[in-house]
């Protein structure tokens, strides 16, 4: 129910119940996607906690997080699932170092982690992932079985994340020869 019913049907003023809230006196009360403030019933408290999970493969793409976050929200709401936490993560599908998933998958706090596509989670090994939660329910709105569009596009996704790898140890490489060589210039000199 809303603040204002819950401070109504407790006989205080809706101040006060903001107060509460605030304060923290209301452990069953919680902030809704858009803003409003609700508490709820006793009949209604459960341990769920849903965590919408968001994700793009570069900084290039940052703009789509808020519209996938939105869509996945609308989808949430839809189901009456209370929305607890929004991850947003810049990253590679293919790279297994995304600290904002792996905080996710440590705290297990999740009951229920929704993402827009599969491989917003992850590219690769998504069927162990979800064996290995068994804790939480990992929910696809948009499941695609895959086409060879796809398989083509993991492969390139493949190719290209061990090239950066490759080309980015080249380049600390000769960072490292560079320095070598102007430090021997400074101590030639001394």
């Amino acid at each position: 129910m809303k603040l204002s019913e819950y401070a109504n049907q407790v006989g205080v003023t809706y101040r006060t119940a903001w107060n509460w809230y605030k304060s923290g006196k209301l452990p069953n009360a919680y902030r809704t996607p858009t803003g409003g403030v609700c508490v709820k019933n006793k009949n209604e408290i459960t341990d769920e906690y849903t965590v919408v999970y968001c994700r793009v493969s570069s900084s290039e793409n940052a703009s789509n997080l808020d519209s996938q976050a939105k869509r996945v929200v609308d989808f949430c709401i839809a189901r009456g699932w209370k929305v607890d936490e929004i991850i947003k993560e810049c990253g590679s599908g293919v790279n297994d170092k995304r600290p904002k998933l792996e905080k996710i998958l440590r705290s297990k706090r999740a009951t229920r982690i929704v993402v827009e596509h599969k491989d917003r989670l992850t590219r690769f090994g998504f069927n162990y992932i979800k064996t290995l939660m068994d804790w939480c329910d990992v929910i696809i709105i948009n499941e695609v079985e895959e086409c060879e569009e796809d398989l083509i596009q993991d492969f390139v996704s493949i190719i290209t994340s061990f090239c950066a790898r490759i080309y980015g140890k080249r380049r600390s490489k000769r960072k490292t020869e560079l320095l070598i060589k102007e430090l021997n210039k400074e101590n030639s000199k001394i």
